[in-house]
């Protein structure tokens, strides 16, 4: 994980980072803090005093190879060149698997590029056209979840964008009174502190995770005067190139539109091959994401070897991911469990007023031994999805961490959290931006393998696995079954290609933003491209199977379901889809009719 911010400005303007932002993009990236400069000047005057200065930053977040690798990436003792800011995890380019640190991977094949002479037989395309191309064939390459910045020198060029699925934050601002042009993880602001947050804080938007995007410097004016929108416009250049992006559902595959036939089919059950091959794919997803991860460099503080943490709501999707986890990892490593519960006063009233009800109707209640936390729906379900890893998963250290949020403290975080979702700004987004921020803070009274409790734990652990995407790719959600009811497979099959076609356009880079403040990196072992992939490529009734109702396990994401009976864990697998934000209680925490869509005040 790294923090990414890069300025574009013309003669005469300038951009300060503030120190909020420069705060928020150090939590980014704790390891170490980069900047470089470059001033792009008339091709026939190199000595004008008119020129464009691009200002690049990045903090470092170090997860992969035996170092930390310093950005921006430029080459070293000049104030010219190239350069390049990397927020991602390359697991595989050109479908080889990347050993070492991916971002400097990533900078050397970019050189190369630069340092290439032209290959085209075709005089139609000059060598500028060429190497623009091949630069953009770097990035297509790239497998796992990634944010960048490039600047091209010699082509004049500023490359951006986000990975397929939109896993990683990245924004951008366009001043079209002054020709500046800001890129940033995290947008600059919305701190109350800033005395500038109102000015500073407008027209920010997610860059869309809908391709590549090229700002060619060489068509704008050195001055920065007539600049106008359509100057500042950034061509799209599309992820996949030779074939119709349509039939392509987010730039990674065709989905499986199959019916299934009129003599039926056999129904799920943990022997089908779906069920099977769902294992092996998560299990190489896994792999990539929790082996080879450095100690973090607080692992002192600890007596225990712990890199990796699950987002844990005791859920289906979670407990499986610690499943299979534990079957990837080094035995001696041990994994957290991150469970999340808040006072919500709405719900502690309630809960008040039934207990005293339930004593006889005196109205006495004891709340000193009232834990209103262990009532909250995750926390029960947590609770039991632990006892039952503990059960089919012996000897590993499994932790479970109750991060208790009273409601004061949510109060007081409540401006930081709006700033780091931002510019998502409804009452929804900030309930689940409160359970993301707070749980990967990972700070709250740990359970050891051993049944003893530690009141005061901050997990060491750097890495955290979330368990989003299945729903969307299993058929997890209630409007699955309303599909199928509407309009049987036929229904069902286009309600799963929408989820589908809109993974890239859901709110990953809010929760990114919100759970790196913490100088985490959060992976998404359901979101790999080849399991996506697969999962696309593979019929509806393989993986939900609401033509049949009965069975062990109920309809919606059967496949995930009999994984989970497979793998020895009953209770998990017969567990119901939650929201986050009611499991958690961060839904409606001052009043019952405030509506998720409503805008934040």
């Amino acid at each position: 994980m790294c923090g990414i911010h890069a300025v574009l400005t013309p003669t005469g303007v300038t951009h300060a980072i503030s120190p909020d932002l420069t705060r928020c993009l150090c939590n980014r990236g704790p390891d170490y803090l980069g900047q470089v400069e470059r001033r792009v000047t008339s091709s026939t005057n190199n000595d004008s005093l008119d020129c464009w200065t691009l200002k690049f930053t990045s903090t470092v977040l170090a997860l992969r190879g035996d170092h930390v690798a310093k950005q921006p990436l430029s080459y070293p003792d000049t104030d010219k060149g190239s350069v390049l800011c990397w927020n991602g995890e390359a697991w595989r380019i050109n479908g080889e698997p990347v050993s070492g640190n991916d971002g400097e991977e990533i900078w050397q094949m970019l050189r190369g590029v630069e340092a290439s002479a032209s290959m085209t037989t075709n005089p139609k395309i000059s060598m500028e056209q060429e190497k623009e191309k091949h630069i953009l064939d770097i990035f297509r390459a790239i497998e796992g979840p990634f944010a960048f910045v490039y600047w091209h020198e010699a082509g004049r060029k500023f490359f951006f964008g986000r990975d397929r699925l939109g896993r990683r934050s990245l924004m951008m601002k366009r001043d079209e009174r002054t020709g500046e042009v800001v890129l940033s993880s995290v947008a600059e602001g919305l701190n109350g502190d800033d005395t500038n947050a109102n000015s500073n804080a407008k027209g920010w938007k997610e860059v869309e995770a809908d391709g590549i995007y090229v700002l060619d410097l060489g068509m704008l004016p050195l001055s920065g005067e007539g600049v106008t929108s359509a100057v500042l416009e950034p061509v799209r250049r599309d992820w996949i190139e030779g074939v119709d992006p349509t039939e392509f559902v987010s730039s990674i595959g065709r989905f499986n539109k199959s019916l299934p036939s009129a003599s039926g089919y056999a129904p799920l059950s943990a022997t089908s091959p779906s069920v099977a091959a769902l294992k092996q794919q998560l299990i190489d997803s896994l792999s990539l994401r929790v082996l080879n991860i450095p100690q973090p460099p607080n692992a002192d503080r600890v007596a225990h070897d712990t890199r990796v943490a699950v987002l844990f709501s005791g859920g289906l999707d979670c407990t499986v991911l610690a499943r299979l986890a534990h079957k990837a990892m080094d035995p001696e490593q041990g994994i957290d469990l991150l469970n999340v519960a808040f006072e919500n006063p709405r719900v502690v009233a309630q809960l008040r007023k039934d207990l005293a009800k339930n004593n006889g109707g005196n109205g006495v209640v004891d709340v000193a031994s009232t834990d209103f936390y262990e009532a909250c729906p995750d926390r029960i379900t947590g609770r039991k999805s632990f006892a039952e890893l503990q059960k089919v998963c012996p000897g590993r250290a499994f932790r479970f961490v109750a991060v208790n949020v009273p409601y004061k403290e949510t109060l007081s975080h409540r401006q930081q959290v709006i700033s780091l979702i931002y510019p998502h700004n409804t009452e929804m987004d900030l309930s689940i931006g409160y359970a993301l921020y707070f749980a990967a803070r990972g700070q709250g009274a740990c359970t050891h393998l051993d049944g003893r409790v530690e009141e005061e734990y901050i997990s060491p652990a750097r890495v955290l696995l979330s368990g989003l995407g299945a729903d969307e790719l299993f058929g997890g959600y209630s409007r699955h079954p309303s599909a199928y009811e509407r309009a049987g497979y036929a229904g069902l099959v286009d309600e799963l290609l929408l989820d589908v076609s809109r993974l890239g356009k859901r709110n990953l880079g809010r929760d990114d933003r919100a759970m790196s403040h913490w100088s985490k990196e959060v992976r998404f072992p359901y979101l790999d491209e080849r399991l996506v992939r697969w999962a696309m490529d593979t019929p509806a009734w393989e993986k939900c199977d609401f033509e049949n109702e009965g069975g062990e396990v109920e309809p919606g994401k059967r496949v995930l379901r009999l994984l989970a009976f497979e793998l020895g864990m009953e209770g998990v697998a017969k567990e119901k889809k939650r929201a986050i934000q009611f499991g958690a209680r961060t839904a409606k925490m001052e009043s019952g009719r405030v509506k998720g869509t409503t805008l934040i005040s």
